[in-house]
């Protein structure tokens, strides 16, 4: 259960590897943040699902936060996507996806 884990988790940084860089990327960088959203919410499930099953309490306040502030972050990966897609400019919510999966990164370190 432990590789599982480990692996989920270093998949689950690479994710938020690709949130974090998609506005530097020119050309498809909304699209690389999007997908890195989307699999960085599901990792981070399954992640919690691994911890639910193990012996050790979980804090389900900070799950809770982290979710909220995770679903804010595809929020905003999602609506640029879309504006980019549009023609329209998509880089401030781009940079706001980023910045809230550093803040996400926080709460996890510092919890």
């Amino acid at each position: 259960m432990e590789a599982l884990r480990l692996v989920l988790y270093i998949l689950h940084m690479i994710a938020m590897l690709a949130i974090v860089v998609g506005p530097v990327i020119a050309g498809r960088g909304h699209l690389v943040q999007v997908w890195g959203a989307r699999i960085q919410l599901l990792l981070g499930v399954g992640l919690t699902g691994i911890a639910e099953a193990g012996d050790d309490p979980v804090n389900h306040a900070k799950i809770g936060t982290k979710l909220v502030v995770m679903i804010a972050v595809l929020a905003c990966a999602e609506i640029g996507n879309a504006k980019a897609k549009r023609g329209e400019n998509g880089t401030t919510l781009a940079w706001a996806a980023a910045g809230l999966a550093v803040v996400n990164a926080a709460i996890a370190f510092l919890w």
